[in-house]
């Protein structure tokens, strides 16, 4: 028999052998392994009435003092009804800015209410990867860093083919555009142009190393990201295959194709609406743990850096001489031309004399490559963590 039942039994069966006359009470504890409390009480339980007055009770307080009110439990599942994608955590959060006079329960505890109304289902845990690699700094402070990205492209139900660009601050998660245009330099162009107008410039921009942001040329840059240096920006290109080097913008990816994406709008139109509907959400009314549970928007101001109506000329020292790049991407050397890429069409690159009688080609500060004895150029690696360093006469 299971175990509870026969527990179940020996309580009848130990009233019954009493009831006999034949044992006393003393003997009848002994034989059972009780104490004559444990009898007496049983004894009670009969005496009720009842008819399962054999089985156990339930030890739960009949009034628990530290149980959250009606009105606490009903504005909890409100606010998740409300963002059914916010956790325990960000329910809290929200609920403290905007009624900060209420005495809102810990997270755990809106963690149990949710629970308890089948608003959460547990996750089974998994296993934490190892770390790889090495990975970037944190920004310190707002517009330091931003990050950008394509996120994945997927068609609406048109058929349209939907490419979101989305850009981030690095430091505040601030969400300053998510915009569907063409992966090229053409198309992303414009979009960094508004977005510098209104919002500033960054100190750097944290991309991936392909088109349009960077390529396998000199230097690996491209019209893109020549532009941004030409205007003071840093490009802060991730190692390659190494999506988790710009893991917050990822995350922000995540949520974005679960809100806007899972289920595509009817065309670019709405899915656009929908994409800018997420802006202000994300800004305005998301709590980001890493920001102590404040919406990004109360971390980011406006960037002081205007954006120059006319971006600079690179600078060189005395020793370099200097060569605009013609419209093909070549220059003129020693009455012949050599090839440096298109990317730096139109753009002012530097050439600086080496012991061995070769010539160094820079850019700003970027050692493009150099051009041998015989005016053949020999272009630098793009230098990568996990890839090897460039060294000076790579030949790529």
């Amino acid at each position: 028999m299971p175990f509870v039942e026969n527990r179940l039994e020996h309580r009848v069966a130990l009233l019954r052998d009493y009831d006999t006359g034949a044992w006393s009470v003393s003997e009848l504890c002994a034989a059972y392994g009780i104490d004559r409390s444990t009898f007496y009480y049983w004894c009670r339980r009969r005496e009720t009435g009842a008819e399962s007055w054999f089985e156990d009770r339930s030890r739960a307080p009949h009034n628990c003092r530290h149980r959250s009110a009606a009105g606490t439990v009903e504005a909890i599942v409100e606010v998740r009804r409300r963002f059914p994608h916010f956790g325990a955590k960000k329910v809290r959060a929200w609920l403290v800015r905007e009624k900060p006079e209420e005495g809102w329960p810990a997270a755990s505890t809106i963690g149990d209410i949710l629970k308890r109304e089948g608003l959460i289902v547990p996750r089974g845990r998994r296993r934490r990867r190892l770390e790889t690699g090495k990975t970037e700094a944190r920004a310190r402070a707002a517009n330091a860093e931003w990050a950008c990205d394509f996120k994945g492209w997927f068609r609406t139900r048109d058929g349209r083919r939907c490419d979101p660009l989305t850009i981030t601050d690095s430091f505040s998660r601030y969400l300053l555009e998510v915009q569907i245009t063409p992966p090229t330099v053409d198309g992303v162009r414009p979009v960094f142009e508004r977005v510098f107008r209104e919002n500033g410039l960054p100190e750097a921009i944290r991309c991936d190393n392909g088109s349009p942001f960077g390529s396998s040329g000199a230097g690996g840059l491209t019209r893109l990201s020549v532009w941004w240096m030409k205007l003071g920006v840093r490009p802060c290109f991730i190692r390659p295959a190494s999506p988790q080097d710009n893991g917050c913008h990822e995350r922000m990816h995540r949520e974005l194709k679960k809100l806007t994406a899972s289920s595509p709008a009817a065309d670019l139109a709405e899915q656009q609406d929908r994409f800018d509907g997420f802006c202000w959400h994300y800004n305005q009314e998301r709590p980001h743990e890493a920001l102590g549970q404040e919406v990004p928007a109360s971390c980011w101001h406006r960037s002081p850096r205007p954006m120059p109506d006319r971006p600079d000329e690179p600078w060189y020292d005395a020793d370099h001489q200097v060569r605009r790049v013609r419209p093909a991407g070549d220059i003129k050397f020693r009455s012949d031309y050599v090839f440096i890429g298109e990317a730096f069409a139109g753009e002012l690159v530097g050439l600086r004399d080496r012991d061995d009688g070769s010539q160094l080609v820079r850019f700003f500060d970027i050692d493009l490559g150099i051009i041998d004895r015989t005016g053949a150029f020999r272009r630098f690696a793009p230098l990568r963590h996990r890839l090897r360093k460039a060294a000076e006469g790579a030949n790529v």
